[in-house]
């Protein structure tokens, strides 16, 4: 045993232990977290003897005699001044990487009070934040080094809570203090620990499975394989097709490299490694299939019953695209190839579960609690409501989190054992398994008349779907439903293919499929510009989508659209780039809200009176889009009360109802729909009391709210694809050296619910497409990933580029949640292809493949 201190009490502990797992699991310190095990991400940022340390690293022996200070340790002034700078400045999306961005403003600010920029950014290098690009954490430091040299008081804030309101994000203060609970923050008495040996290769045949030494291991409690599943082996994100695998039984083949051959329970959360190295696994090994090209050929080994591994065709066509393109004066044919990528949301996968009555109780941080109870169930052979779901909070998604990755597996051990049961994906795990952004291949034709104006466009996508179909059909809509850009013409042909392989699978992430074919079609437009002898914002101007103009897919343009004005918003600082010699690139996108093209997509809430406080009921997951914050100013404004009146309750599908999976930029539009009518309902009954908000006193009232769409390829002339579409124009500037310097960004987001939340979140989209241009990549050898956190090439605060975000229209209008549009997924869309449009620019070399060559950040 070796002694330290931590937050000034002298404690022991095992000299082999890690200082992290000490911290957390023996002094139950859980503000610290755990984001990737291997010192990449800062999220665990602790100070030893007054510097920044990352506690993921060090054995307890490296810090005997030491003194360690966790964001527990820190003074109650400290924590007041943190809590309130963080809220202010809206730098709390998911919250997760937050305390650990505390820990190195403190170390900072400690030596420093009057730090520059500069020294903000290399104080926090060494902190990932995948949500904010890093300009509000930036703008709380120079807050709190503001508030601590002058020895203010820390301000006293009031809010009406109003839409428009920059209003302090509801959970803020917990998740900067580290006192919101994430899942791997719960612990439970008696608690198990479980984790699922994978398959050795991407596609083999499993010949047996022996389990017998590892269950004569002392500290373990079970090994379950797919034949102790008392339900269907066979679960899935999308019910109709369910083909993803719980376990793979013995005489079946894996898939990918993630699959899981075995579920390993132990006593001990330290031995679950040697555990699971005792269960023996033969394999006949199979030559995995790699490509779509390889999956489609003639003889291809099928990796589900599909016929030639095609998951899903769409082919969307509007007119002669062929004989437009033959007559038109110029035409451009390129072809794209962009890669799987990683989201790397701060917080792995953990879900905890429990005995509860004839079923389980199971606390997870995933994007639907109502997806989990599903599929739980399914697996276990029980009616749905036997499975009770709390969501907890989210340390992002990004859409990364939509499948199952260890709800099932904690739920299934705590059925069969009836004892609580923790899983916790390590961060190389995670990567190996969840699915990714698609890799696509891109054949895209376009062509103009003489003065610029679009004429028709022609593409072909085949995309990576990988080894389990997860939301590859949805994405692949998607991807090829906004192939032709936010342009008024209406000629288009595009064929699409989502194509099963060895590879991890591809599913929802932030763009759904958008991200790639936008890079396509915005890469073409440039060339174009060039041939017409325009501009290439003229080109983009000229082809713009207006009010009541018809897009490519036939949807007519709402009176809400504002792209016209997000491209004027960028016309002066365009055209001084280009006058000064600046290197500068454009791009612009749409993006649907709601799930769309015919598919019923519901949002629900409930307000209840209890207490003289109303609580708003929803499922919606709060993945750091700030959906709680949402939901509190929805009410505020429609029922007249102010915040101090409300509380956002947390998903839990015995108190909140289905409002879907927070997906598809869904959840402001169509749950914002459903709280708002909520709340006008209420707002009847309180001005019938006369205000008095106690008189309400056990009521309830609902809202419900379905889109109304028509499916892809209706025949009506003009159909609804998806009720609202929000549109973007950036502007890219590189340096001198080559670098992005700035991105200005304007953005149609219709009515803004809270402006700087808004601000934030296009900030970390912009960030986010940065990374996707230019860094991140996620290469693979025969199926197998090849790449660890820390060179996943995600973006840190030295390399950030200056911002400037401009929200176009954000009055308030009328219309579905007062005219709301959602920004998560459009804040990422057109920044890949400005900055392709900016290298372009810089030396006239298309760049047709991400992660783009060439350019200062890869030779």
């Amino acid at each position: 045993m070796i002694e330290l201190t931590v937050n000034g009490a002298l404690v022991k502990g095992e000299e082999s232990k890690k200082l992290i797992d000490f911290l957390r699991e023996d002094l139950r310190l859980t503000a610290t977290k755990n984001g990737c095990g291997a010192g990449a991400c800062g999220a665990c940022t602790v100070l030893i003897d007054g510097k920044a340390s990352r506690a993921c690293i060090p054995a307890l022996a490296k810090v005997a005699g030491k003194a360690v200070v966790t964001l527990e340790g820190l003074s109650d002034r400290e924590k007041a001044v943190y809590a309130y700078v963080f809220a202010e400045a809206g730098a709390v999306q998911c919250g997760f990487c937050i305390p650990g961005m505390v820990m190195s403003a403190k170390a900072l600010l400690d030596a420093n009070n009057a730090p520059d920029d500069g020294e903000i950014r290399k104080a926090i290098r060494s902190n990932i934040c995948r949500c904010t690009g890093y300009v509000k954490i930036k703008d709380a430091i120079r807050l709190a080094a503001d508030l601590f040299r002058d020895n203010a008081p820390v301000p006293e804030r009031r809010f009406t809570g109003q839409l428009g309101e920059t209003f302090h994000r509801v959970d803020a203060a917990a998740k900067t203090l580290g006192t919101g609970m994430y899942t791997d923050d719960l612990h439970k008495e008696g608690m198990l620990y479980a984790s699922a040996l994978r398959a050795a290769y991407p596609r083999a045949r499993i010949l047996k499975i022996d389990t017998g030494e590892a269950l004569s291991h002392p500290d373990c409690a079970a090994v379950f394989t797919a034949k102790d599943v008392p339900g269907n082996n066979k679960i899935g994100h999308l019910e109709f097709i369910s083909d993803y695998d719980v376990m793979i039984p013995e005489g079946d083949v894996t898939r990918f490299i993630g699959d899981a051959v075995a579920l390993i329970v132990s006593r001990n959360k330290g031995s679950l490694d040697a555990i699971k190295a005792l269960v023996k696994v033969d394999y006949e090994a199979l030559e995995p299939v790699t490509s779509p090209q390889a999956a489609m050929a003639e003889g291809a080994p099928l990796i589900h019953a599909k016929e030639r591994n095609i998951l899903t065709h769409e082919h969307l066509v509007r007119g002669d695209a062929d004989a437009v393109l033959a007559a038109s004066k110029f035409v451009v044919s390129r072809h794209y190839s962009v890669p799987f990528t990683e989201h790397a949301f701060m917080e792995p996968e953990c879900a905890l579960a429990e005995p509860e009555g004839d079923g389980v109780a199971l606390y997870t941080g995933g994007q639907s609690i109502y997806d989990e109870q599903r599929e739980c169930a399914r697996m276990l052979g029980l009616e749905r409501d036997k499975v009770h779901v709390l969501g907890q909070l989210v340390g992002g998604g990004f859409g990364g989190k939509e499948d199952m990755s260890v709800q099932h597996h904690a739920a299934l051990a705590a059925y069969l054992l009836q004892k609580p049961v923790k899983v916790l994906l390590t961060r190389q795990e995670s990567i190996n398994l969840h699915p990714k952004r698609h890799a696509m291949e891109i054949d895209l034709t376009l062509g103009c008349n003489e003065d610029g104006i679009l004429t028709a466009m022609k593409a072909v996508i085949v995309s990576d779907t990988g080894a389990y179909a997860s939301l590859g059909g949805p994405v692949l809509q998607r991807a090829c439903t906004h192939a032709a850009g936010p342009y008024n013409y209406q000629v288009i042909d595009i064929d699409g293919k989502a194509v099963y392989t060895n590879n991890p699978p591809g599913g929802a992430f932030r763009g759904f499929g958008v991200c790639q074919s936008n890079f396509a079609v915005e890469s073409n437009l440039n060339l174009l510009a060039g041939m017409v002898g325009i501009s290439p914002w003229e080109i983009r101007y000229r082809n713009a989508i207006r009010p009541g103009q018809s897009l490519p897919n036939g949807q007519i343009a709402g009176d809400d659209t504002e792209l016209e004005a997000c491209l004027l918003k960028l016309k002066e600082p365009y055209e001084a780039a280009v006058a000064a010699g600046r290197t500068v690139g454009i791009a612009a996108a749409l993006k649907n809200a709601g799930v769309g093209v015919g598919i019923p997509d519901t949002g629900r809430c409930i307000l209840s009176v209890e207490g003289g406080i109303i609580h708003i009921r929803s499922s919606a997951a709060c993945i750091g889009q700030g959906f709680a914050t949402v939901t509190t100013q929805i009410v505020c404004e429609t029922a007249g009360v102010t915040p101090d009146k409300t509380f956002a309750e947390p998903p839990d599908t015995r108190r909140t109802p289905n409002s879907g999976t927070t997906t598809a930029s869904r959840q402001t539009v169509v749950s914002g729909e459903a709280v708002r009518r909520a709340a006008e309902k209420l707002k009847a009954v309180l001005d019938a009391a006369g205000g008095n908000l106690a008189a309400l006193q056990g009521q309830e009232f609902s809202g419900e709210f379905t889109t109304v769409t028509d499916p892809m390829g209706s025949d009506k002339s003009n159909p609804v694809s998806h009720v609202a579409y929000g549109y973007a124009a950036t502007l890219a500037l590189l340096d001198a050296e080559g670098k992005v310097e700035r991105v200005i960004a304007a953005y149609d987001l219709g009515t803004v619910v809270n402006p700087k939340s808004a601000e934030g979140q296009i900030e970390g989209g912009i960030l986010m497409g940065m990374g996707y241009a230019l860094t991140e990549d996620f290469p693979l050898e025969g199926g197998i990933p090849k790449v660890k956190y820390g060179t996943l090439g995600l973006i840190r605060a030295t390399d950030a580029p200056e911002m400037e975000v401009y929200l176009v229209n954000p009055g308030m209008r009328g219309g579905l949640s007062y005219g709301t549009k959602g920004v998560g997924e459009l804040a990422t869309i057109p920044v890949c292809p400005a900055i392709g449009g900016a290298y372009y620019r810089q030396d006239g070399v298309l760049r047709d493949k991400l992660p783009m060559a060439n350019t200062a950040y890869r030779k």
